[in-house]
């Protein structure tokens, strides 16, 4: 039986950014692990989300090398996974974030998930976002003239 993985023809119609999820035993010193590892190679933390309970958290990264940061943290042998998830740039001013959320909300469109993000030279503010309809929430988002970023432009 032929276990080769499944390639599509072509990558996603979409902009997504790689967001990698960290699983860690609830003690002392678990995250400065991480970012020790991280600091020796050239991978910059651009946000980071931490969900803890009482034996465990999720740590979620959002990096500018995915690829890198992955590998370092598999060869160190943490249990982690990938998953993608929008990145919106916010524009100036006060309403920036009810703005994107209403329009969500008018798409239906729920948020699982949100974290801030620095990106590109300029260390723009952004939102991390993870949905149920990512296709619809760009769609809507964009029609908003948010800006949505691509894994590049972090």
């Amino acid at each position: 039986m032929n276990v080769e993985p499944l390639h599509t023809a072509e990558g996603s119609e979409y902009p997504c950014c790689r967001q990698l999820s960290i699983f860690l035993e609830n003690r002392v010193g678990q995250l400065l692990r991480v970012t020790r590892l991280l600091e020796d190679e050239p991978v910059h933390i651009l946000g980071l989300a931490v969900d803890a309970s009482v034996d465990c958290a999720i740590v979620r990264l959002l990096v500018d090398d995915p690829d890198l940061a992955h590998q370092t943290l598999s060869d160190a042998h943490f249990a982690l996974s990938e998953s993608e998830l929008m990145v919106v740039e916010l524009p100036p001013g006060k309403r920036s974030i009810m703005v994107l959320c209403s329009a969500l909300i008018s798409a239906e469109v729920n948020i699982n998930y949100v974290y801030t993000v620095w990106a590109g030279k300029e260390r723009r503010p952004c939102l991390a976002i993870q949905v149920d309809d990512v296709q619809n929430a760009i769609r809507v988002l964009v029609g908003q003239k948010f800006v949505i970023l691509h894994q590049h432009e972090l």
